[in-house]
């Protein structure tokens, strides 16, 4: 798989689902929710692990988007992951998503993007999102996040997302 040297560059909107929507609990074990980011995970190909629970009934895939509403030039796009079978509960990297496909970043590439906030751009907020879908989305690698998230947006069932925050030097 391709990975992607992190920057906070390019414009993708974050999915805004409309409708109804369910909660799903996010978590991770390398940060609390609203908390800062260890740096283990920043400015490295290390993707912090994620687990989630909730109900997840009509629900045919789930779908992962990785970004950071504070980048300098809008919201940036770390991670695009589609069609997760609804079995997945965790991931702990992009090792975990063999079953799956991954979407570009906001750079360009398929895969993730490191998280590395560009210097004196203040604090930034990382949030991780897992969405429940009523069907598989059918796109393949490297399809660009404007359209994975439109795609995403128009098949929520049900979503739930953990913040972590990195303060750029």
């Amino acid at each position: 798989m391709a990975l992607a040297l992190g920057g906070c560059g390019r414009h993708a909107p974050a999915p805004n689902p409309t409708g109804p929507v369910g909660t799903l609990t996010v978590t991770s074990e390398a940060f609390a929710d609203g908390a800062p980011i260890p740096t283990d995970y920043t400015c490295t190909m290390r993707i912090p692990p994620l687990s989630w629970s909730g109900d997840l009934r009509g629900a045919a895939s789930l779908a992962v988007v990785v970004d950071d509403p504070d980048a300098p030039n809008g919201d940036f796009v770390h991670w695009v992951v589609l069609d997760l079978p609804t079995s997945t509960s965790k991931l702990t990297g992009e090792s975990s998503i063999s079953a799956a496909h991954e979407g570009n970043s906001s750079e360009g590439q398929r895969g993730w993007a490191s998280m590395c906030p560009p210097p004196g751009t203040g604090t930034h907020h990382y949030r991780f999102t897992v969405y429940a879908l009523s069907t598989p989305t059918g796109l393949p690698d490297g399809t660009e996040p404007t359209r994975a998230i439109k795609v995403i947006d128009a098949r929520t069932l049900a979503k739930g997302t953990v913040t972590g925050t990195l303060v750029a030097s």
